[in-house]
């Protein structure tokens, strides 16, 4: 159990049993009466956002978190089958992985946020290394600063590359925007 004071941004607590992170809050002393606390939170399994006020005397429950490293195997129709230290095998649907279903390459480690033993969030390393599937070729002398032009992975996510990346190339994506990063 957390107690109002306890609250922060990024803090993770349970309400009427789906998990939320907070990602505003304000605190409140007013002249008269108790102090409060307001807080602007993410439901982590659905997304959405609602605004929640607190007295300083509330207390509010710790959510069943869990996390594991697990390794990346394969994708079978709409599932993701990762496989755990013990080569258990953990399928994870598709709604459930979002983008990261783009940057997953064979053997790789994430971390996968477990509620009540039901996945909830995966998140990969920062960067990946995927090579380029499909991209127009550069036209030469067009050497303008930052000239973008777009580009296709073997996963079919499609992203802006530098005018010099060329098909077959090998590229670094930041996970976390799902931008070109550098060449690799």
């Amino acid at each position: 159990m957390f107690s109002a004071s306890d609250l922060r941004k990024g803090l993770k607590i349970e309400i009427d049993g789906q998990p939320y992170v907070i990602t505003e809050f304000t605190f409140t002393k007013p002249g008269k009466g108790q102090a409060f606390y307001n807080c602007k939170m993410r439901n982590m399994i659905t997304g959405t956002t609602t605004t929640k006020t607190y007295r300083s005397v509330e207390k509010i429950d710790k959510p069943a978190l869990e996390q594991k490293v697990l390794t990346y195997s394969y994708k079978d129709a709409d599932q993701f089958v990762f496989m755990n230290e013990d080569y258990e095998q953990i399928n994870i649907d598709e709604s459930v992985m979002g983008d990261a279903k783009y940057f997953l390459v064979e053997d790789i480690e994430v971390e996968i946020l477990f509620h009540n033993d039901k996945p909830i969030e995966v998140m990969l390393p920062n960067f990946i290394v995927k090579k380029i599937t499909y991209t127009e070729p550069g036209a030469r002398g067009d050497t303008a600063t930052n000239v973008q032009k777009p580009a296709s992975i073997d996963t079919g996510y499609e992203l802006q590359v530098p005018i010099f990346i060329n098909e077959g190339e090998l590229i670094k994506i930041d996970t976390r925007t799902g931008k070109y990063v550098e060449r690799a």
